[in-house]
């Protein structure tokens, strides 16, 4: 059987993302499976996970808004910028809340990330997690991201403090280059000790599975196709633009009803996923067809 529906994964520590993966594949028997926002292996928390053809779907879930909780260790410095790496350096840094919650203030809103090596991300066509493997390091240009909110819910002072910080942020936010650039702004170093990703869209650890809890009843765990979407705009079709749309038709703009700046899932009969839309000149043309013609 091959499955098409969504996942949500409450990843455990000592897992990299790639890892998650390769379990869902073995559990439910197929080789088309993939995730959307790789997370750290130390981190745990939400992954969303596609199989079939969801995985057409992850970009749109891939772009959804994230929620962190994270401890910041500060007077550390390590090579990956969390509790995994060598430490470099160990400067004591005597700190109060104020002065954490102070400096916080200046990583909100629109600010400029430098990637770390320990990323996913290609330079030259070169994952950097592979250079940094073999001792390299590269220049990285900044990148831009959104902080919606950074604030401190916890603070033990001492020589190396330690602050529990909530994040709410968009897409493509490295959480560990944020804690190293809140360490220098205060003066010193720091790094992050534990990590939980809490929500992605409107997903949150509350409908988040553990592997074991999957693997034991795994049709249980998939969402249907519709439900990888959730967060779009729904438009609800009538028979006959549900012909056109398995065929992949483009329609003026405005011909099914569509208002907002898109994309659409466009939603037929029984609640069944379509496709999704997304405006191009002047018109409405499908990104990804998902539902298939009758033979």
């Amino acid at each position: 059987m091959m499955w098409d529906g969504l996942v949500v994964v409450d990843k455990p520590t000592g897992f990299t993302s790639h890892d998650v993966v390769a379990k869902l594949r073995k559990i439910y028997g197929q080789r088309r499976v993939g995730h959307a926002g790789t997370l750290d292996p130390d981190a745990t928390g939400v992954l969303l996970v596609g199989l079939g053809r969801v995985t057409r779907l992850l970009k749109y879930l891939q772009a959804s808004g994230k929620e962190y909780r994270a401890d910041v260790r500060f007077g550390v410095a390590t090579s990956t910028l969390d509790a995994a790496g060598d430490v470099l350096d160990r400067q004591e840094m005597e700190l109060t809340r104020a002065e954490v919650e102070q400096a916080a203030t200046r990583f909100v809103g629109d600010i400029e990330q430098v990637p770390p090596m320990v990323s996913a991300i290609k330079v030259g066509g070169r994952r950097l997690h592979d250079l940094a493997r073999r001792g390299e390091e590269v220049d990285r240009a900044p990148r831009p991201v959104h902080i919606e909110r950074l604030e401190v819910e916890e603070f033990e002072p001492g020589p190396y403090p330690l602050a529990t910080v909530f994040v709410e942020c968009g897409s493509g936010t490295y959480i560990r280059t944020l804690a190293a650039d809140l360490g220098a702004a205060l003066g010193g170093a720091a790094h992050i000790e534990t990590l939980r990703r809490l929500r992605v869209g409107t997903y949150g650890l509350d409908e988040a599975l553990t592997l074991d809890v999957i693997e034991s009843d795994p049709s249980a765990a998939v969402r249907p196709p519709a439900d990888a979407v959730r967060d779009l705009e729904m438009l609800e079709v009538d028979a006959d633009s549900q012909r056109a749309i398995l065929h992949g038709m483009t329609f003026p703009a405005g011909a099914l009803g569509e208002s907002g700046p898109g994309p659409f899932a466009v939603i037929g009969d029984h609640s069944e996923l379509l496709a999704v839309y997304e405006r191009r000149r002047g018109g409405v043309k499908p990104s990804v067809v998902i539902a298939q013609v009758a033979q």
